[in-house]
């Protein structure tokens, strides 16, 4: 195995030698186990599945809850001609059946999807018929309550790794504390021996914070920038408009510079990315939607403008720097006065009590079946789609309901070929059920609906076997076939619960987890400002150790403690220009005019039930969004 290994490393990729720690992961897989790589950003985690795969018998099914991810990974596993595929909303159904009827004949041996796909019904039927050898987990830390970013959905991959029998798991993350780590393992039964981590301390980043009020700050950006414009930077902020007024400021001032966030199309989004790794551009102004799975190894400067939302998404931003190992410079200018919008992420994500017995009310009506629309029932009980799968989530633990599949209420298609030619390919009983499906939809002009129940009673055929001809037609290229309408699928298994009692526990948990998330932004300020050194401070958050030495070259290091600044003065809040603020918007909210709603409102967080009245555009939203939400709050409960 030896050989073979290093030979694999040096004719498919290219490396003459392992970075610290992948040997170790990628020989534990290959002996047959399942295994955790802790790596800080850029030290090569992706390998550590990739290398496996290419000498795993079946495929490697590889998780990300990133799109932008999977296709830069997806480019290089292409470069470098190995089999392998993405899943994703952007791909056309024609594409979609493509990588699947590749899997399904063995021809991948890497597919990255999202963890949503595995509730997905035309994947599931698929699935099923794929050897699959390794599930590689990337951003495995998602998975954790504890985490910095957890996503609900990821608390199910142990589930689906036993539904499908999959007999290997790999995990991989950049910023696990010691308690997240030991979390994401004990849910997949990895043992703490096979859980490598090899340290977040990198000696080539000078980590500063410098103190800066709001208005100095661009003129200091403008300074460092221009002390070395040919080296490639990050700069980050926090809101989307910032990014956009930021990058044209620095262009007027003759330095080039892009914005990059999430709020941009696709393909302006791509072209800034490849002009960026390609050296056509050298600064990006991006919200922290830049950056995931750019492996760019000159960056030298990464600057915080304002706040990152925690010391996990600060040591993956700064570790996108000085990934060739020569000095990097990560400053954060050190300016208290945006603390409420990053709280303000928070308190948009904590719905209401009312919001939760909404849902609660829901499956207490329901049978033993429950079917819903996430984003319909998002919009009628005020709670953003992702704290509502996570609520969703937690009934699920608490045994109120379980997850079954999802499927799509309307599946449609359009004939590539006559349809008496489709009925031509088959013969005896096949034929029979060919034309009875194709006799039950019912053609609009271009497009064709399927109508499952009407196939079913003119045939005894199941979904299942009308979903699979479906496919088959596909991949055939005799139709073009699209999925609409998403349903998810829940069994109700006790729905004698006390909607009171729920409601109240449910909500409780929530207001946990806010108060978690509240107090990791604190602690990142704490963090900043340390009277001892920061390299040493950010290693131990981590559970590293790193000496008793100082790194020599941070802020502290060099000039001692530093205190943020506060620079934007607030006026007091009073009754009357309170009162004047909310006057549009109470009509509009109605019976909804709660302090909650009224509160998130004023300081601009969006929630669901904005969208639906589009509250942005009405007189006050958004007015006192430089005041913390809970003085908002605490002010209208007066």
């Amino acid at each position: 195995m030896d050989n073979t290994v290093k030979n694999t490393l040096q004719s498919t990729f290219g490396f003459d030698s392992f970075h610290t720690g992948q040997e170790t992961v990628i020989r534990r897989i290959l002996n047959g186990k399942s295994a955790a790589a802790i790596f800080p950003t850029g030290a090569g985690k992706s390998l550590c599945y990739q290398l496996p795969a290419l000498m795993l018998p079946g495929m490697t099914l590889v998780v990300s809850p990133l799109l932008s991810l999977m296709k830069d990974q997806l480019v290089f596993l292409l470069s470098r001609n190995i089999p392998a595929g993405r899943l994703d909303s952007s791909l056309s159904s024609e594409e979609y059946s493509a990588v699947m009827a590749k899997a399904v004949r063995g021809e991948l041996k890497i597919l990255m999807i999202s963890v949503e796909r595995f509730r997905n019904e035309r994947f599931r039927n698929y699935l099923k018929d794929i050897n699959v050898s390794l599930l590689a987990v990337d951003e495995a830390h998602c998975i954790s309550e504890w985490g910095h970013n957890f996503r609900p959905e990821y608390l199910r991959l142990p589930d689906y790794r036993r539904e499908f029998g999959i007999s290997q798991v790999l995990l991989l993350t950049a910023t696990a504390t010691g308690t997240v780590a030991d979390d994401m393992c004990r849910k997949f039964g990895i043992s703490s021996e096979d859980c490598i981590s090899t340290g977040f301390y990198r000696s080539n980043l000078h980590l500063k914070v410098t103190p800066l009020e709001e208005t100095g700050k661009r003129m200091k950006l403008l300074k460092d920038l221009s002390e070395s414009p040919e080296d490639p930077a990050i700069v980050y902020v926090t809101l989307q408009k910032t990014a956009e007024n930021l990058a044209h400021y620095l262009n007027r001032e003759g330095v080039e510079a892009a914005p990059f966030h999430s709020g941009m199309k696709t393909d302006e989004k791509t072209s800034i990315q490849n002009r960026f790794m390609a050296g056509q551009l050298n600064c990006v102004v991006a919200t922290i939607a830049f950056g995931m799975g750019i492996d760019k190894r000159n960056i030298r400067r990464v600057i915080h403008y304002d706040l990152p939302k925690s010391l996990e998404n600060y040591s993956q931003e700064i570790g996108r720097a000085g990934r060739d190992g020569r000095t990097s410079h990560c400053v954060v200018y050190g300016d208290k006065s945006n603390l409420p919008v990053l709280e303000n992420f928070v308190y948009g994500d904590t719905p209401d009590r009312q919001a939760v017995r909404t849902v609660l009310c829901h499956i207490k009506e329901s049978s033993r079946q429950w079917e819903v629309k996430l984003t319909e029932l998002s919009r009628e009980s005020n709670i953003r789609t992702l704290p509502l799968k996570t609520l969703l989530v937690y009934l699920s633990i608490k045994g109120i309901i379980e997850p079954r599949h999802t499927f799509f209420q309307e599946y449609s298609f359009k004939y590539l070929i006559d349809p008496e030619d489709i009925i031509g390919q088959f013969r005896d009983e096949r034929q029979v059920f060919v034309k009875a499906l194709l006799d039950n939809c019912i053609t609009r002009k271009v497009w064709t609906t399927v109508d499952v129940d009407a196939i079913g009673a003119a045939y005894p055929a199941d979904r299942q076997r009308i979903l699979k001809a479906l496919e088959y037609f596909q991949e055939k290229q005799w139709i073009d076939l699209t999925a609409r309408q998403a349903v998810e699928v829940y069994s109700v298994l006790n729905g004698a619960f006390d909607l009171e009692v729920l409601s109240d526990e449910m909500f409780r948990l929530f207001k946990k987890k806010e108060k978690t998330e509240i107090e990791r932004i604190h602690n990142m300020i704490r963090f900043f400002e340390k009277d001892s050194c920061l390299n040493r401070n950010l290693a131990l958050y981590f559970g590293e150790k790193i000496g008793s030495e100082n790194c020599g070259h941070c802020s502290y290091c060099e000039k001692g403690q530093v205190r943020l600044s506060h620079s934007r003065r607030m006026s007091p809040l009073t009754k009357e220009s309170v009162s004047e603020l909310i006057e549009d918007i109470l009509p509009r909210l109605g019976s909804l005019a709660s302090s909650e709603n009224l509160a998130k409102f004023l300081c601009g967080i969006n929630m669901p039930l904005f969208t639906s009245i589009r509250a942005k555009s009405i007189n006050g939203f958004g007015s006192l969004e430089g005041h913390p939400y809970g003085d908002v709050k605490a002010f209208l409960e007066l």
